[in-house]
């Protein structure tokens, strides 16, 4: 058969463009398709009126030296591999936690200085801070240690048990472990607990107990080795970068190409159809939808659908994109904050709102005189659904709740509103529309009590159809979407006939 391609990627996801990069330069012809006019999905950058906005993501891992091995440094040594630059600017503090009770909380770069943060405030819990941090530490070494690759490839996970059998048996026994509960070994304060939960909130939106360990190491360690990085031009640097590599090893990325439906032929992926008819055969379909958009949608065989409550469907957002004068930001300002108003309310709708400014970091984001300002905070599609998309009570909708945001952001960063130049509303149907993304959710979670490796591989139930994103190990944020790009490519690479080099 005359394939179009060895492999079809739907989606120019963080994750699909990571599978596609490692596949094309390792030899095989891939070919990607994005609904969008530009990649990233999630991970990407839009312009307005001389402002650069981040569409999501804006705190970045994965950029330490590429000679370090291991699992943390996925993007520097990705691009070392691909030959294609990508500038980046060291962000000295993770995130500024604004919490009830006048409790502010840097998370600075260097680990020993956040820690006496937490020792000032609690220090009768200093031992208790340093030993919980410490398990954190030790999820980390053991990653470090550890080549990238595919947990279903039984040959890479036997020559990685076999090396390194200690840190081996070390991981698996981390994997039952929950942040929360480990915390709550060496920890009894209570506002303490409360800082370690929403220390987890800030990227995994749920609390402690239900984070596993090992997800927690993966970000709360490496922020003080590898370190925030933020890319030179927007978060959209890093999957531009990631197609120039592609297309520079002869693949393809098609923008503004809808996948309609994957393809199926006695049980197996042929391939995709598009939404204008054409059809495009390969060897393997790699999808990076969520898994209910994957076999709800794409798939039009019922036999596969997948019950939203098979996960725990995390919420969607409300997202504000705000271009402000200079003067309403000052300039010792972090570039990342958290800020809790209510220890009641932060898991609720609304109730944690997240705020960058990148352009503390890259002035070039922003027109000479004026700051980008991004602040985001969970919500529901279903709070949406009954009004018409652009219709006027929408947009009044939109502003209204958009404008209460802005009012309670001003408790960090006054006059706020009265600075604004530019505003832009989002809300879940835009993240539905714009991302293809089931409800806008941010994707599926485990449950509480659940084993981190029971979250969804790359393999999948249909032959030859793999998955990537944070529909899969190990879950939602860039890193971790990189990661599952990475293992599929190696795991597909492997059933091609080729395996990959270890990056």
């Amino acid at each position: 058969m005359a394939y179009s391609a060895d492999v079809i990627v739907i989606g120019a996801g963080i994750g699909g463009l990571t599978a596609a990069a490692l596949l094309q330069e390792k030899g095989f012809a891939t070919l990607t398709f994005e609904k969008n006019n530009y990649p990233g999905g999630s991970c990407a950058s839009f312009f307005h009126r001389g402002y650069t906005f981040d569409v999501g993501a804006s705190v970045f891992y994965g950029f330490a030296e590429a000679e370090r091995s291991g699992t943390l440094n996925l993007h520097a040594r990705i691009f070392e591999r691909l030959g294609v630059s990508l500038a980046t600017i060291p962000d000295p503090v993770q995130i500024h936690y604004h919490l009830p009770d006048g409790f502010e909380v840097p998370v600075f770069y260097e680990r020993e200085r956040f820690l006496s943060v937490l020792i000032s405030r609690f220090p009768h819990e200093e031992k208790g801070i340093r030993a919980f941090y410490q398990e954190l530490e030790a999820v980390y070494d053991i990653l470090s240690a550890l080549p990238a690759g595919s947990l279903e490839d039984f040959v890479h996970v036997l020559q990685v048990g076999v090396k390194n059998p200690g840190k081996t048996m070390a991981l698996a026994v981390k994997t039952f472990k929950s942040m929360g509960e480990t915390a709550r070994k060496y920890i009894k304060d209570a506002e303490l607990l409360k800082f370690v939960d929403i220390e987890s909130y800030s990227w995994a939106v749920q609390d402690a107990v239900s984070t596993p360990l090992v997800n927690a190491g993966i970000c709360l360690a490496d922020r003080h080795h590898g370190g925030i990085n933020y890319p030179v031009g927007g978060s959209g640097a890093i999957p531009a970068g990631l197609c120039e590599g592609i297309r520079k090893f002869g693949g393809a990325v098609e923008l503004g190409c809808d996948v309609e439906e994957i393809v199926l032929k006695d049980g197996r992926a042929e391939g995709v159809r598009l939404s204008n008819g054409e059809v495009f055969t390969a060897k393997a379909v790699i999808s990076n939808a969520t898994v209910w958009d994957t076999f709800n949608r794409l798939i039009k065989k019922t036999d596969y659908n997948v019950p939203e409550d098979r996960f725990l469907r995390a919420p969607s957002w409300f997202q504000l994109y705000l271009g402000v004068d200079a003067g309403a930001v000052p300039e010792d300002f972090h570039v990342h904050h958290v800020l809790v108003d209510d220890w009641e309310r932060y898991q609720e709708l609304g109730g944690t709102i997240y705020i960058s400014a990148p352009s503390l970091l890259d002035p070039s984001l922003a027109p000479v005189g004026k700051h980008v300002v991004h602040a985001f905070v969970t919500d529901e599609m279903d709070r949406w659904d009954n009004y018409k998309k652009r219709g006027s009570d929408y947009k009044t909708a939109k502003e209204a709740y958009g404008d209460s945001v802005v009012q309670r952001t001003e408790k960090i960063l006054p006059g706020l509103a009265d600075a604004l130049e530019v505003k832009l509303f989002a809300t879940p149907l835009t993240s539905q529309r714009y991302l293809n993304r089931y409800k806008g959710s941010y994707g599926p979670l485990l449950y509480p009590g659940q084993n981190v490796l029971q979250k969804p591989q790359n393999r999948t139930s249909v032959k030859d159809l793999y998955a990537v994103g944070d529909s899969t190990f190990p879950g939602q944020g860039v890193i971790a979407v990189t990661y599952s790009g990475v293992s599929c490519a190696s795991y597909v690479s492997r059933q091609l006939g080729e395996p990959l080099e270890y990056l």
